[in-house]
């Protein structure tokens, strides 16, 4: 396993270690954390043999793609870190934008956090906090964009940069995501700008209005997507017309 602090495309104030194998990049940046690294910290690898998804799901991570994580310390009050998962997708999106600025594919955000290529998975992302020793809140933003492959047989269809007829190695997808995820975290300063991110969220999203289902693994809800509220909760509105408040959940769409 390398070992390398690497400052090429990061902002001014992060720092980059890539490695080979790993277990999974969230949890070297977590073992960082507790060793008492000051955070604003990239963890790249080449290879995942522990990677997972939201809910524990297996994360397919084999060489080609980007398996990226972000260290953040205390990045905001503890009323603000719901709203993490909408910033985390909005830096993943504008880093993809520019790809799919003059593509035919529509590129979109899927409730919270997922990227749509035409409506198939293009990444992952799973943000995961502890409380340190000294008192001070750990997050790691772990991101993995699909470059070159995507795995078949998944719960919600997958893509790659490469079928969508993007040539995009791991390290050019991460100078481009480091750069964008630094912006995005700027404007949302430590949930005081999230009016702005839920704004910009809202334009990048799909279906806003249309019949959806939230499956939250106890229960099932059906109803309208009609909005976000002002703390990123997602509101649905069922046939009766009641409006349910949902902060975590699998969407899916009822016409796809």
């Amino acid at each position: 396993m390398t070992d390398e602090t690497d400052q090429t495309g990061i902002a001014a104030g992060y720092r980059h270690i890539g490695l080979g194998t790993v277990a999974s990049t969230n949890e070297e940046a977590a073992r960082r954390a507790r060793a008492g690294d000051p955070g604003k910290l990239w963890i790249t690898a080449e290879r995942q043999t522990t990677g997972k998804g939201r809910r524990g799901r297996n994360w397919v991570s084999e060489p080609g793609n980007l398996y990226a994580s972000l260290l953040l310390i205390d990045p905001a009050p503890p009323a603000e870190i719901g709203t993490l998962p909408l910033v985390a997708a909005l830096g993943v999106y504008e880093a993809l934008r520019p790809l799919f600025s003059l593509a035919p594919q529509a590129l979109a955000i899927k409730w919270p956090n997922d990227l749509l290529v035409d409506g198939a998975k293009i990444n992952g992302i799973l943000l995961e906090s502890q409380t340190l020793a000294d008192g001070r809140m750990a997050v790691v933003i772990g991101c993995g964009i699909n470059c070159a492959h995507h795995p078949a047989g998944t719960l919600y269809p997958a893509t790659d940069l490469k079928t969508c007829g993007f040539d995009v190695t791991p390290d050019q997808m991460f100078a481009r995501l480091a750069k964008s995820m630094a912006d995005v975290l700027e404007r949302w300063d430590r949930g005081r700008g999230f009016a702005d991110i839920r704004e910009s969220w809202l334009r990048a999203a799909r279906g806003i209005g249309e019949p959806v289902r939230v499956n939250m693994g106890d229960r099932t809800i059906e109803g309208r997507f009609v909005d976000l509220d002002a703390r990123g909760i997602l509101l649905l509105k069922d046939g009766s017309g009641e409006i349910h408040r949902i902060s975590a959940g699998d969407l899916f769409f009822s016409n796809a």
